[in-house]
């Protein structure tokens, strides 16, 4: 299991996410460009020290992740407001990716378009969104459960 975080716009949330993934030994994705200089100081205050345990892969575009991907034979979940099906619901697999959009604006068409499966959380209806690393760590749960990947954690 993997997680891509596309163009991501807040430094916190993507700190937040590396150290998710460095906890529960995740491989993140960066795909740019980020609406925040990337680099160790503007993660620190998120990420602290967990920084130097997850290991993570910066992609220059999402054209790049996409050929990686389809290289690697991965499918792509997003994670989206716009999808119909419950992420409890979905079946995941164990070499799934799991895709966050920008905090901002999500992801466009195209990107949406190539994702395997589209998933959202359920959620009341007046309400429009949670914070992009809350959703995540939501669904990556419930794929890690799904696929036993929780039982190789002390």
């Amino acid at each position: 299991m993997e997680l891509a975080l596309y163009q991501p716009d807040i430094a916190q949330n993507t700190g937040t996410l590396l150290r998710l993934g460095a906890c529960l030994g995740i491989r993140i994705h960066v795909i740019h460009p980020t609406g925040f200089p990337f680099s160790r100081q503007a993660l620190r205050r998120a990420g602290l020290d967990y920084l130097d345990h997850v290991e993570f892969v910066e992609h220059v575009s999402f054209e790049r992740f996409e050929a990686w991907r389809r290289k690697a034979g991965k499918r792509l979940v997003l994670l989206t407001t716009k999808a119909s099906d419950s992420c409890y619901e979905a079946q995941y697999r164990p070499d799934d990716v799991l895709m966050t959009g920008r905090e901002s604006a999500g992801v466009p068409d195209a990107v949406a378009e190539a994702a395997d499966i589209r998933v959202r959380i359920p959620m009341r209806q007046d309400m429009r969104s949670l914070n992009v690393a809350i959703a995540a760590t939501l669904v990556l749960g419930e794929a890690l459960r799904q696929t036993g990947q929780f039982e190789t954690l002390a």
